[in-house]
């Protein structure tokens, strides 16, 4: 349909002035093919991730190709996908009367970007709560990671009933350790552990105490045995350090990756939203361009029989 000079669509119906501009079939119609079509390229890109995952070393696609390649497909779902569902929009909608075209081009976007809306708050109703469990999850993990390389020696140093335990060792101590299994010996040191390393140092009683314990159970001098017992304590430390430094690392790197994403996605939805205004346009463009064929009927006239 042409547009006079004036910019105004002269051949639409008169006082259709009153009807909403938001023809609601049409949005709806097409936020259902959008997200129809979303939810089939994205259960598409999830076979095809898993298809290029491998589980053995040096094999498939790394996980930093994994991730581009997941915001890459994610943007052209967006983009087809609301491309579609603005189309369908904008050829649906119905013809409105005695309208400038700017006011006809302004419709058309919005009803392209109400398309796209409604597609999104349906796709994100289903999807938001697997999202947040995976990366809250991941976040939680990491949480937890860092607090138990911590508490990991304080753990085994026995059940809660034992918690107090190396106060209750230490009533018992004497200059010089009786001879007891080396399993209640392993108990005794691992508590003495736990607490030295819960407090940040070994004491020097403690140290003494540790020493003539190694002293009485191998060929070692009470000083080397002291040795031996600072080497294995800086030891313990360090392992416990770097724990918690992996542990910290990968929380970083997970909240890192989350942060990422979201911005990615941010883009992948603006650029849906851009779409679906743009091609609800040239939707409605096509739609008012449809020429009308008229039908001309014609009345039957009976023919009487020829005899």
């Amino acid at each position: 349909m042409n547009r006079s000079s004036d910019g105004f669509y002269p051949d639409y119906e008169a006082g259709a002035g009153t009807v909403s501009g938001a023809s609601w079939g049409a949005i709806f119609a097409g936020a259902a093919a959008a997200a129809a079509l979303s939810t089939i390229l994205v259960l598409l890109g999830i076979g095809l991730g898993f298809s290029a995952v491998s589980p053995w070393a040096g094999e498939g696609v790394s996980a930093k190709g994994l991730g581009i390649s997941a915001i890459v497909w994610l943007a052209a779902t967006q983009i087809v996908a609301s491309g579609l569902g603005g189309y369908i929009a904008g050829r649906l909608r119905v013809k409105w009367a005695a309208l400038h075209g700017d006011e006809v081009y302004f419709r058309d976007t919005a009803h392209g970007f109400l398309a796209w809306c409604v597609a999104t708050l349906v796709t994100a109703t289903l999807v938001a709560g697997s999202v947040s469990g995976l990366v809250g999850g991941g976040l939680h993990a990491g949480a937890q990671a860092v607090g138990g390389a911590a508490g990991s020696l304080t753990q085994a140093a026995g059940t809660d009933t034992e918690r107090y335990g190396y106060f209750v060792d230490s009533l018992f101590r004497d200059g010089r350790p009786a001879a007891v299994s080396d399993d209640a010996v392993r108990g005794d040191v691992t508590r003495i552990f736990a607490q030295s390393l819960a407090n940040g140092q070994l004491s020097a009683e403690d140290r003494s105490y540790l020493a003539q314990l190694v002293a009485q159970r191998t060929d070692l001098t009470q000083a080397d045995a002291e040795r031996r017992v600072d080497d294995v304590y800086a030891r313990t430390q360090k392992a416990i350090a770097d724990a918690k430094l992996k542990a910290q690392q990968a929380a970083d790197a997970a909240a890192k990756a989350a942060a990422w994403t979201s911005l990615w996605m941010f883009v992948a939805l603006l650029a849906g939203a851009f779409f679906a205004s743009l091609a609800a346009t040239f939707g409605g463009r096509r739609r008012d361009a449809v020429e009308y064929v008229e039908v001309e009927t014609y009345a039957a006239v009976s023919v009487p029989p020829v005899r």
